[in-house]
């Protein structure tokens, strides 16, 4: 379903359940010359006002450093602009939340 979205918004999806060794990615999609990295979240219970409890400071830290490996494995999008987005489904209802969250300093 999230993989369809991205689609429909015009998007190129390049690889689903990314893994590696420190983390996973659940959707890598192209966004014209940006590499967005998006987690899924499904929820039935908590609304997208609770994201922050599942992806938390760890969680969003192990997502970066999956895209780090990712880009340095795939030299061809290391020139491109990167994006980490969070698809939240729950109860049938899709959002997308573009720009969720960046790398800190």
């Amino acid at each position: 379903m999230a993989a369809r979205a991205l689609r429909d918004a015009g998007m190129s999806v390049i690889a689903r359940n990314y893994r590696w060794r420190q983390g996973e990615i659940d959707i890598i999609a192209l966004d014209g010359e940006t590499v967005v990295f998006a987690e899924v979240k499904t929820w039935s219970k908590l609304g997208i006002e609770n994201l922050g409890i599942s992806l938390n400071e760890r969680k969003r830290r192990k997502i970066i450093e999956t895209a780090k490996y990712f880009l340095q494995e795939h030299r061809q999008y290391e020139n491109k602009a990167i994006r980490f987005d969070v698809v939240f489904i729950a109860e049938g209802a899709l959002t997308h939340l573009a720009s969720a969250f960046m790398e800190t300093v």
